[in-house]
């Protein structure tokens, strides 16, 4: 394989990484404390271009400190057993708030519904880390700074202008698919199932109050990609055991 080859594969298993979680640890300069790092707590979902969005207050400290330096970064965990051996990824770069609150908020909303409460609050906006470095831990001997370019999925405008048609095709059509993805793919047997979303790498299921996510091996670029890999995934999941 290529060395090309190799960093592309790199930053995509990176992205595909960051995707499978929506909770990282967010780090800013503190205002108050003369630049220290200050860290909390931050649910985040990725933009269609690879970048956290997230929902903060301004009463918020972290807020505060972002809105006198945008510099920060965002570490994203499993929390395991043994956390310097789980892999993990630290997103570097500059938060800005979004100039439109509603842009985001259905999806947003749709992988945090209890979030609504907040969009009622006028103090709550939502803030893009857009990303200029990353760095990836993923496991012993496996260190690497990646480039945006190499982490960055491929265009994706159609998939996005289709993703809620998408959305309510499966959810109101095939929720036995989902249900078999998940009793397959992931070994449960749910009841309660709903897509959430679907990008150029896999898409997430809610099954049972619990996000699931499910990868495909070739990008999503559109509508009719999108298809043909849901009709995969079910015609493998009927004829596995």
């Amino acid at each position: 394989m290529s060395t090309v080859k190799q960093k592309a594969t790199l930053g995509a298993e990176v992205r595909r990484f960051v995707r499978a979680y929506h909770n990282g640890v967010l780090c800013s300069l503190s205002k108050r404390l003369a630049g220290h790092p200050f860290a909390s707590v931050s649910p985040f979902v990725l933009d269609d271009a690879g970048n956290p969005v997230i929902l903060i207050s301004t009463l918020a400290e972290h807020t505060k400190n972002i809105d006198a330096d945008p510099r920060v970064s965002l570490i994203v965990h499993p929390c395991a057993e043994d956390m310097l051996t789980a892999d993990r990824v630290t997103l570097v770069g500059r938060a800005a708030r979004l100039p439109d609150k509603g842009a985001f908020s259905e999806r947003y909303l749709r992988y945090f519904p209890k979030a609504a409460d907040y969009f009622s609050a006028h103090d709550f906006f939502f803030y893009r880390i857009s990303v200029e470095h990353i760095r990836y831990i993923g496991g012993f001997g496996k260190i690497h700074w990646v480039l945006t370019q190499q982490y960055s999925p491929p265009p994706t405008e159609a998939l996005v202008a289709a993703e809620t048609d998408i959305l309510t095709h499966m959810n109101a059509d095939h929720r036995d698919n989902l249900r078999g993805y998940c009793r397959h793919l992931q070994g449960s047997d749910v009841t309660d199932v709903e897509m959430v979303g679907i990008d150029c790498d896999g898409f997430d299921v809610r099954a049972d109050g619990k996000l699931m996510r499910f990868d495909v091996s070739d990008p999503i670029i559109d509508a009719q990609g999108a298809r043909l890999a849901l009709v995969n995934l079910a015609q493998k999941c009927r004829e596995s055991p």
